[in-house]
């Protein structure tokens, strides 16, 4: 027991002092699961379950040291239960990551949700930021919860099928709910009014990021292909002759077709639209008809005939969850002459 004891030291010292190393582990495991994900396997599920285990085993890490103790009578040093923390929530960020990045529109605010994930795992990796300023600030259990938020949104769909704003809403509340009870452990010698305040926190936050959830990119989906066009062949379900240029008259004569394919790995379950903005203003949302598989994604379009008289200006045809969520979005301006 004692070599045990020895062992698991020097591995959590060796690990301290290389703390890159699990962040860089943790990013391939991300992207091996991604592109299992793409084909179906079942390894990134495998991944998934033992990254949710190890944040159920976070929550039992005071009775699981006492039973150790008094079972073999090795106690457990409180650093290795802050090491532990710390991997986890490098795995979690690390993991999910790739997902993220691959399905974040970059000229929406998506783009400043994973940059708050690259933000987040670059302080797990940065010790003098993790422990000296991170760990001992009320921010920590934030930091906690969304690490356990993000994870939960990459593999609630692969392991469960869910639809979008099922697991938005379900990673969203459980996140929550399995701090709550960590709090001691992150923070135990905190004054007693900080337990609620951090909770009325966390429930707040959690209240605004449900709000900007059009912010958060759905990791289960992407979108392929989005062009606009005057005809489209049905049969094919492909646009013909990609516009170049769009004027008013042009608009009122044919009207105009959006069309966009969707990549589901998983399946797509759910119902998504095409929201239609001039100038900043939604003036249609058209729910699609899908069709097609995986391979080539789903594919859908919308067709609007009614443009409002004075058509010129700034568009933007949103491909949008049933909760909100922008999955891709395609931007064009039409002119008056």
């Amino acid at each position: 027991m004692n070599y045990l004891k020895n062992f698991i030291t020097k591995f959590v010292f060796m690990m301290q002092k290389r703390p890159g190393l699990m962040a860089v582990l943790a990013f391939c495991s991300g992207v091996t699961s991604y592109v299992f994900v793409e084909r179906k396997e079942s390894f990134s599920q495998l991944i998934s379950i033992l990254l949710l285990f190890t944040w159920l085993w976070l929550l039992i890490d005071n009775w699981l040291r006492d039973k150790v103790e008094e079972r073999f009578g090795v106690a457990v040093s409180p650093n290795v239960m802050r090491f532990a923390l710390q991997v986890v929530q490098q795995e979690s960020l690390f993991f999910a990551l790739p997902f993220f990045l691959a399905v974040t529109t970059w000229d929406h605010g998506q783009a400043a949700f994973t940059a708050l994930i690259i933000l987040c795992a670059f302080v797990s990796v940065v010790d003098p930021l993790y422990y000296k300023k991170l760990a001992h600030s009320v921010w920590f259990s934030v930091f906690h919860s969304f690490s356990l938020f993000v994870v939960l949104s990459v593999t609630l769909p692969i392991l469960l099928k869910l639809t979008t704003s099922q697991s938005f809403e379900i990673a969203l509340i459980t996140a929550v709910i399995l701090t709550v009870p960590s709090l001691g452990n992150l923070m135990p010698n905190a004054k007693w009014w900080r337990f609620p305040l951090l909770v009325l926190l966390l429930c707040a936050l959690s209240a605004g990021l449900w709000q900007l959830r059009s912010f958060v990119p759905p990791a289960a989906l992407r979108l392929t292909d989005m062009s606009m066009s005057y005809q489209l062949d049905a049969q094919a379900r492909k646009p013909l002759s990609p516009i170049t240029e769009l004027t008013e008259q042009s608009l009122h004569e044919n009207g105009l077709y959006s069309f966009s394919a969707v990549k589901a790995p998983r399946g797509l379950n759910e119902k998504i639209f095409h929201v239609w903005v001039h100038n900043r203003k939604e003036v249609d949302r058209i729910a699609l008809d899908i069709s097609g598989g995986r391979k080539e994604g789903y594919r859908a379009w919308s067709h609007k005939t009614n443009f409002p008289a004075n058509a010129a200006g700034k568009w933007v045809v949103k491909v949008v969850t049933e909760s909100g969520q922008l999955i891709g979005q395609r931007r064009f301006e039409v002119t008056e002459v």
